[in-house]
């Protein structure tokens, strides 16, 4: 497994990292085991995979449960990330969005922040986080309120490391006016590169490190979607525009020009596409979802993967042609 700095600390984290969104169950179709899902936690460790990604609002509490139990006997393997900012125990900042009879705000105030960490900590069942992230922006408290309140954390040794996570440039460049950020998580994948304009530039002369999420476009780019697959109950995917049957034919076609350089390495169209992403200039961790041990396993194996620059040059060939004109 390959290993990267994380930002300008000691911490040295797998290029491959465990995103824990799916895990939650929710808007994923719910939970389908939380036996299997401690064991992909676990299986990811065996794997090389140290850091491990969550939030409190992945099912409203249940992911951070779930790896606090998986990590319980292996707690100095892994490099711990969880989040704040979406909050559903008071409503202040901005309503953000509804869900399973929560009224979830953004907000990032100090009380709230206090709060959260707190049950964060009792949930993992841990003494310290080591990366600890601003979910999504909160408008209504100001930046330096929010970095004061997280530098405390980290001057107690609640927190190892400041991350920030959905940003622009103009809100970064405010928390790094009052402290040091280590981290930005972003969306990133071949069919999402916005960052790759402003913000992702901004973070490497900046020294921050960048984890990307969703690598695999909600498992489009995986080459698993099948044209008949049907997405059932609060799955984000039942009626995303991403999914409908002209684009899974669109991102199949692009796939399958991928294989000649998958079966050079013996690896997966999936673990193809990660490779590719932790080869982007700036990009320091693909952040995979997994549910079970089988998928675990898949990704953590693409970050043995090198890609020449020769095949770079290839990929980015290819998706130029399917993806010039598209609107993906």
């Amino acid at each position: 497994m390959q290993q990267r700095q994380l930002g300008q600390t000691n911490i040295s984290t797998s290029v491959i990292g465990l995103g824990t969104w799916a895990i939650g169950g929710w808007m994923w179709g719910g939970l389908s085991s939380e036996e299997e899902a401690i064991s992909a936690i676990q299986t990811s460790l065996d794997y090389g995979v140290n850091l491990i990604d969550t939030a409190p609002v992945y099912g409203f509490g249940l992911a951070e449960e779930i790896v606090g139990k998986a990590i319980a006997s292996r707690r100095d393997q892994v490099i711990l990330a969880t989040k704040c900012g979406l909050v559903w125990h008071l409503e202040k900042g901005n309503h953000f969005f509804t869900s399973a009879g929560h009224q979830v705000h953004r907000y990032l105030g100090k009380d709230s922040i206090r709060y959260e960490v707190e049950q964060s900590l009792k949930r993992l069942k841990i003494d310290y986080i080591d990366l600890y992230q601003t979910h999504w922006q909160d408008g209504t408290t100001k930046i330096s309120e929010t970095m004061e309140t997280l530098l405390e954390l980290k001057k107690e040794g609640k927190i190892r490391a400041i991350g920030v996570s959905n940003v622009t440039v103009g809100e970064l460049e405010k928390y790094l006016q009052a402290g040091t950020v280590v981290s930005a998580q972003e969306k990133f994948s071949m069919l999402d590169r916005g960052i790759e304009t402003e913000l992702l530039p901004y973070c490497q002369n900046n020294h921050i490190s960048m984890l990307s999420y969703s690598p695999l476009a909600l498992g489009l780019l995986s080459g698993k979607i099948s044209l008949d697959r049907q997405f059932t109950g609060d799955d984000q995917r039942k009626n995303h525009p991403r999914f409908n049957e002209q684009n899974r034919r669109k991102i199949a076609a692009m796939l399958d020009e991928f294989r000649p350089i998958a079966e050079k390495y013996s690896i997966s169209i999936a673990q193809l596409v990660i490779a590719w992403t932790v080869a982007q200039p700036g990009i320091t961790v693909a952040l995979c979802g997994a549910r079970t041990p089988t998928q675990a396993t898949e990704n953590a194996k693409a970050g043995q993967i090198s890609l020449t620059t020769e095949e770079l040059t290839q990929i980015q060939k290819i998706l130029q042609v399917h993806l010039s004109d598209s609107s993906l």
